[in-house]
């Protein structure tokens, strides 16, 4: 047999307190017709009487003392563990483990983080404390998948397996050189096979920069050539080209600068290069209610 819920019997124990189902019933916030249905359902629902109904009141059967005691224990622990579960819920919304691929963390996720405590403030929310890791994207999916990520943010052409996402905006990967190399001189684009025989500063293998590469090669039955470097951030990347070194696929959004003021040139080819950046979580069909939720909902405004 299910036990009663837990209005119902906070109604009965307001009943032994009071001697009145009235006084009980405005005290849960309900009206005394409701009280009484409410008191007799439970009744029906143990098979005992429980109160006795009389001109002067009401008063609890010797059943329904019985009842009362176990019942007042029982909301004691059901009031311990949604305290416990606020707390809980408090917590989850003033931390949160952000891991993020490094193009995403390196030219959106800042501005998506100053958005959602901007948010907080306004609504008189205490700002959320959000521990990010940068890394490659096999690293976030890894990170989400056994619990260490709350949320995590990808870059790729596909959705990862194995986790839920939700695609954010698009991201368009270009290739970059010194301006005063041979390559910032050509006038035609590089075909595909002029671009896998082309020596790179690259990423390391795991990253979502790397991979949309190495896809766009092979959908022209293509393997590129082994990197002259591989780093470990698109920062990195990005100032070796800067520094005089091999060309190197990025970001247009981490090199715009550099782009406009002609400190890099940007080297046309055949490729297709056009990316997703994702949010991707572990559970539900949405991101967990709170600051992740939020931040996503964020994300997918800013584009």
């Amino acid at each position: 047999m299910a036990l009663p819920d837990l209005d119902a019997l906070a109604l009965l124990v307001g009943v032994a307190r009071t001697g009145s189902i009235g006084a009980a019933a405005r005290a849960a916030g309900v009206s005394q017709q409701a009280g009484s249905e409410r008191i007799r359902a439970v009744e029906a629902q143990v098979g005992l009487q429980l109160v006795r109904r009389g001109a002067r009141g009401s008063e609890l059967t010797s059943a329904g003392v019985v009842v009362v005691e176990s019942a007042a224990r029982l909301l004691d622990v059901a009031a311990e563990l949604e305290h416990a579960l606020g707390g809980l819920r408090t917590d989850r919304d003033r931390d949160l483990a952000v891991w993020s691929s490094m193009t995403v963390a390196e030219t959106v996720l800042p501005g998506w983080l100053v958005r959602l405590g901007q948010r907080q403030a306004a609504e008189g929310r205490t700002p959320t404390t959000v521990s990010l890791t940068a890394t490659n994207t096999h690293q976030v999916v890894t990170a989400v998948q056994d619990g260490r990520a709350d949320l995590g943010f990808v870059e790729g052409l596909r959705a990862p397996p194995g986790v839920r996402s939700r695609g954010l905006t698009t991201d368009e990967l270009v290739l970059v050189t010194a301006p005063g190399s041979a390559l910032a001189r050509r006038r035609t684009p590089l075909t595909p096979a002029e671009v896998a025989a082309l020596p790179t500063v690259a990423r390391e293998r795991g990253s979502g920069t790397r991979e949309v590469v190495e896809q766009a090669l092979a959908a022209h039955g293509l393997v590129a050539a082994p990197p002259v470097a591989e780093l470990t951030t698109a920062t990195a990347v990005r100032q070796a080209v800067l520094a005089g070194g091999a060309p190197a696929f990025v970001s247009r959004r981490l090199v715009a600068r550099e782009l406009e003021a002609r400190a890099l040139a940007e080297v046309r080819t055949g490729l297709s290069l056009t990316r997703t950046f994702r949010a991707v979580w572990s559970g539900g069909r949405e991101p967990a209610a709170g600051p992740a939720r939020d931040l996503v909902a964020l994300a997918r405004a800013a584009g």
